[in-house]
């Protein structure tokens, strides 16, 4: 199986249901199906299809206890997507505001 490509995690990421359950993993790492279908207005079958998806994009690891398998945020892919696409324009913003800075204060650029 190929590795998750940048297209896979924003696809994942595109649907309010699955940013849900990312949520709920960041609150309250470790869950299983249930614990995670409880609340949610989904049938089991939506959430652990949701939950799939999540899997394929690597944004959701497993691990099996017993009779249960427990959901665990991936949180990467995420770092990933953030480095590539949010920091490079956070960098040219951050300059324009130190060059504002300098100049508002007098200082030599």
């Amino acid at each position: 199986m190929n590795p998750p490509d940048d297209d896979d995690i924003f696809k994942a990421l595109a649907d309010s249901s699955r940013r849900r359950l990312l949520d709920r993993l960041h609150a309250t790492d470790g869950q299983s199906l249930a614990e995670l279908c409880a609340g949610l207005d989904m049938t089991r079958q939506a959430v652990a299809k949701h939950l799939a998806i999540l899997e394929a994009a690597n944004l959701v690891a497993t691990r099996r206890q017993g009779r249960e398998k427990r959901h665990f945020l991936n949180p990467v892919p995420i770092h990933g997507i953030a480095e590539r696409w949010i920091r490079k324009f956070e960098q040219q913003r951050l300059a324009v505001l130190a060059a504002l800075k300098q100049s508002l204060e007098g200082e030599d650029p």
